[in-house]
């Protein structure tokens, strides 16, 4: 199972990694004020190093705490989006997607 990583808890570092048939990748960013302009793309990166791309990640896993309120509502905020995106899983549960209105 391909999973993604995404900790964005601590006000110092982002943390994210890719486990693509059991091997591991992983990128880090220290000292980070805009953690939302840095956790995409070092989650591209990482997809990318690992010769995968967004559709190949079965599962996204997202640190929810305890740690900086604005740094957890960043990594669970792009962790929904890409679920939303991918209908991938987070934190083992489906979220729900938009529906068509019926007239």
């Amino acid at each position: 199972m391909n999973t993604l990583f995404i900790d964005t808890r601590d006000n110092k570092k982002i943390i994210v990694r890719f486990e693509k048939d059991r091997k591991i990748y992983k990128k880090e960013a220290v000292r980070s004020p805009d953690k939302a302009q840095v956790a995409l793309p070092l989650i591209e990166k990482i997809i990318k190093n690992s010769k995968a791309s967004l559709r190949d990640i079965d599962e996204i896993k997202v640190e929810t705490g305890p740690g900086s309120f604005t740094g957890l509502r960043v990594g669970i905020s792009i962790a929904n989006a890409l679920s939303f995106a991918l209908g991938k899983k987070v934190n083992g549960k489906k979220l729900g997607s938009i529906e068509q209105p019926q007239y």
